[in-house]
């Protein structure tokens, strides 16, 4: 059985890039050709859609493959921002995050404000799993956090959500217009899967800045871009069409697949 599993992981990694990863140059740039026209940008996202309908056909509610101590040869490689130069998250780092909180609100009856140390008092999970990134490399690191079901159960999703944004610390983008800070999303089954978490926790210690401390997101079954780092807010939202440039997280609003499922 954990043959299939990987094998089909790697086949659905195959089938969400092999029409438009051979277009992307990775998680820090975007190809160029993917803003010459709606045509191209239509294609890619009907190759999204097979790819999203296949693995919900194939995957199912089965969990990503979990691995050993043994198999953690590497700390976790850190990519993309691995230092926000952002005041406000330098003066939360500064206090050790004793200030930072994680608001959850939209579409949710009981809005929230939680603090690092509620977090972790809640009951966690831990899981050694891979990350793969869509530049093309994979590490195994064991994860520690608590499970994203527990706090959408705690604020009590409203029945017309379908998202679960999510709202980062760190600026990724900075233009005369003003600075984008990182921003994706899911939808809630994926948010509710078990080994969708938000991280605190690597490899037993506490999270490094450069992989995103205080919280980051880890929903196994997916490419490394769906993972925000740097987490400051989830919004429970029924649409992300008014939410940046509408495709729902920054990656995807510059060509890349709102689904990046492996």
């Amino acid at each position: 059985m954990a043959k299939f599993v990987i094998s089909r992981r790697k086949f659905l990694t195959s089938a969400s890039l092999g029409v438009s990863g051979i277009m992307l140059s990775g998680c820090d740039a975007f190809d160029s050709q993917l803003r010459v026209g709606d045509g191209l940008r239509s294609f890619l996202e009907g190759a999204n859609g097979l790819t999203w309908r296949a693995q919900r056909l194939l995957a199912g509610d089965s969990l990503a493959p979990e691995f050993t101590e043994a198999d953690i040869r590497q700390p976790q490689r850190p990519n993309g921002v691995t230092a926000p130069d952002d005041d406000v998250y330098k003066g939360l780092l500064a206090n050790n995050f004793a200030d930072w909180r994680l608001e959850v609100s939209g579409l949710v009856e009981k809005p929230l404000s939680l603090t690092r140390e509620q977090l972790m008092n809640m009951p966690s999970r831990t899981q050694i799993t891979r990350h793969d990134c869509v530049e093309g490399w994979s590490c195994i690191a064991k994860w520690t956090g608590t499970p994203l079901s527990l706090v959408l159960d705690q604020a009590v999703v409203k029945p017309q959500a379908r998202y679960v944004m999510f709202h980062c610390l760190d600026t990724i983008d900075r233009s005369l217009s003003g600075d984008i800070k990182y921003y994706g999303s899911i939808d809630l089954i994926d948010a509710r899967h078990p080994q969708t978490i938000l991280a605190y926790g690597l490899n037993g210690k506490p999270l490094p800045v450069e992989n995103g401390a205080p919280l980051r997101v880890r929903v196994e079954r997916q490419i490394g871009y769906k993972m925000p780092k740097y987490l400051r807010k989830i919004e429970l939202v029924d649409s992300f069409a008014t939410i940046g440039g509408g495709r729902g997280g920054y990656w995807e609003d510059n060509g890349y697949d709102w689904y990046g499922g492996i």
